[in-house]
């Protein structure tokens, strides 16, 4: 390939990626703006808020446990969260849906940024003993053309650099590390909704796996449940953009053109994405536009993927993309986004993809949710008493914009990086 294609396709994925960081900074910029206006108008309550009233002037949770946070979700961002304020000395009692191990199509690639923030958490060694595979940067192919673009680690130690691997075996080692804290406490069981008394967030009521419905309280409910949250209409405005689908598939002893990279194919109509998920296996991640994407149950997917996609991916690729076809599991899944848009509320918050959701094509949801959770467990370090109602309600306000600061210079380092 040609010197001058390569700076030529460097500088248009650097130009692409510049363009929606600084789409990004402007809106969080004049968020703030926006925020006020909203908090002077009446904010809704959704048919998952419900009120309660106290006896003898105090709430107490079912099984009399009394906690200082309850976190609903044990995904990425509620498992890590729960661990990291359990380290903190925080009673964390953690309700999560389904405690099996996850079977998803994305959140398999962490940024070097997300893997420097495993190291803050003291969560690093949760991609051991997964297979988890080092990325160094991106090969891009567009038009027969290819380049490689690394990320800019020298001046890191040799461990850092991005991750990936099977998403729910990375999510059952970081619930295992919050479960062996004794100050966490992980339970099974479906939040149906949460308890409000006088405008604050007292707990949650929850079913439990055999059905019994039962209340916890805590000074804190923080909503990790993830991109399909039910409870965050209570918490934000939501306005969910559904750009286009991912149709997933899984290579197997597929070699890559670049060892130890993510490869980005900029086809037609949209991009394809391959990356290594373990020593053996690639995941292919096909972006479908729009919201309709072919059936699979017909058939139609299968010939989509062949006659249109496979044409256009790598010669080394090829043999293995069409054996992942026919062999026949064929995933799809939605790609959502959803700025962050709170609805301050005393006693709760919002974190992970139940509070802001970008298109995974950027690769940055675990790396801001790991990075949310540093800023909230350093806002929350000097306050430790968390039934200081008043208090920590100006905390809580404090975390939206500070984490707004943080998500601004991630945005500027990445286009730094990228110059």
């Amino acid at each position: 390939m040609k010197m001058a294609d390569h700076y030529l396709l460097g500088w248009i994925l650097a130009s692409v990626m510049g363009l929606f960081a600084f789409y990004y900074i402007v809106y969080l910029l004049v968020k703030p703006e926006e925020d006020n206006n909203r908090r002077s108008l009446p904010q809704p309550r959704s048919d998952f808020v419900k009120t309660m009233t106290a006896t003898n002037g105090e709430c107490r949770s079912d099984d009399d446990s009394d906690v200082d946070v309850i976190i609903v979700g044990a995904g990425v961002a509620g498992a890590a969260l729960a661990h990291t304020l359990g380290k903190d000395g925080r009673r964390v009692r953690v309700i999560e849906r389904d405690l099996t191990e996850p079977d998803r199509i994305v959140g398999e690639l962490l940024q070097p940024g997300g893997y420097l923030k495993l190291i803050e958490l003291g969560l690093e060694d949760c991609v051991e003993e997964i297979d988890a595979q080092r990325v160094f940067g991106y090969a891009l192919f567009k038009d027969g053309k290819h380049t490689q673009l690394a990320y800019p680690l020298e001046k890191f130690h040799s461990e850092v650099a991005g991750r990936s691997f099977h998403n729910g075996r990375f999510i059952q080692r970081m619930r295992e590390k919050a479960a062996s804290l004794p100050s966490v406490k992980l339970e099974q069981g479906t939040v149906t909704s949460l308890l409000e008394e006088k405008g604050t967030i007292k707990g949650v009521l929850y079913k439990t796996k055999t059905g019994e419905e039962l209340t916890a309280f805590a000074p804190l409910t923080i909503v990790c449940d993830g991109c399909f949250s039910n409870l965050r209409r209570s918490l934000c405005n939501p306005k969910v953009d559904v750009p286009s689908c991912f149709v997933g598939l899984v290579l197997e002893n597929c070699r890559l053109p670049y060892a130890n990279n993510g490869h980005v194919i900029l086809a037609d109509p949209s991009p394809i994405l391959f990356y290594p998920i373990s020593s053996t296996e690639v995941r292919s991640l096909v972006d479908v536009p729009g919201q309709k994407v072919p059936s699979v149950s017909s058939g139609e997917m299968a010939n989509y993927l062949k006659n249109v996609v496979a044409p256009q991916v790598p010669p080394e690729i090829y043999d293995s993309f069409v054996a992942a076809v026919d062999k026949g599991n064929i995933r799809t899944m939605p790609n959502r986004s959803m700025p962050a848009s709170p609805y301050p509320t005393p006693g709760a918050l919002l974190m992970g993809d139940a509070f802001n959701m970008r298109h995974p094509l950027t690769g940055g949801g675990m790396t801001v949710a790991l990075s949310d959770i540093v800023v909230l467990r350093d806002l929350l370090k000097p306050l430790r008493d968390l039934h200081d109602a008043p208090t920590l309600c100006r905390y809580l306000e404090s975390f939206y914009t500070l984490r707004k600061v943080s998500y601004i210079h991630m945005h500027v380092l990445m286009l730094l990086q990228l110059e």
